[in-house]
């Protein structure tokens, strides 16, 4: 094989790798809670309450307050003419996606202070001990190219639970498609770029 060759070879290993740490899914099981990180799309929260209804967890905790970089509560991304409520924190914005499909009050614990992934995770954890929680499964609703970097905070938080990630993609980009389009290579590389950034920080 020429050198050309073993460099596309090394390249498809190395996207490979990349996808599958950046693209994390489980299969769904039993859990005590289902953690929904905070965001302006109703679809995470709508999985949410699908798999409450499903009776695979008696609780839900969205969180946020709203993005860092903005300072506010960036907007509905999706399905604004469903979820039109003047909402000033993403656990607001969820908490009413939640309760318009089904999901009754009691169910969703409120954590509306958080205003990147780590401090959803950190802020998360309180709210289920102030709720009296002890959580040795969980699930995470999250969006797809946004799973690794999540449930790597979530799992440093939450170390003695089994987080069961929730992929959800509300941009048709997906672990088997994000090469073939500049969006998705754009998405994915912009990812990788945070948790980069984000790990530095941590160390």
């Amino acid at each position: 094989m020429d050198i050309t060759g073993i460099l596309k070879d090394r390249m498809e290993n190395i996207a490979a790798e990349i996808e599958n740490f950046i693209f994390a899914e489980n299969r769904i099981e039993k859990a005590d809670v289902i953690f929904v990180p905070g965001n302006g799309y109703p679809e995470m929260a709508e999985a949410a309450a699908r798999l409450y209804h499903e009776g695979i967890a008696p609780y839900i905790i969205p969180s946020g307050r709203y993005s860092i970089t903005l300072g506010r509560f960036g907007g509905v991304l999706h399905n604004r003419e469903k979820y039109s409520g003047g909402y000033e924190t993403e656990w607001e914005f969820l908490r009413d996606v939640l309760m318009k499909n089904g999901v009754p009050e009691g169910a969703v614990l409120r954590e509306d202070r958080a205003t990147y992934t780590y401090e959803n995770a950190l802020l998360s954890q309180k709210a289920a001990e102030e709720k009296g929680l002890s959580i040795k499964k969980a699930i995470l609703c999250v969006k797809n190219y946004h799973a690794g970097r999540a449930l790597m905070y979530y799992q440093t938080v939450f170390p003695g639970t089994e987080i069961m990630v929730c992929p959800v993609s509300v941009d048709g980009i997906t672990k088997s498609n994000w090469r073939q389009s500049e969006g998705g290579i754009r998405e994915v590389c912009a990812e990788m770029q945070r948790i980069v950034t984000q790990f530095s920080l941590y160390m």
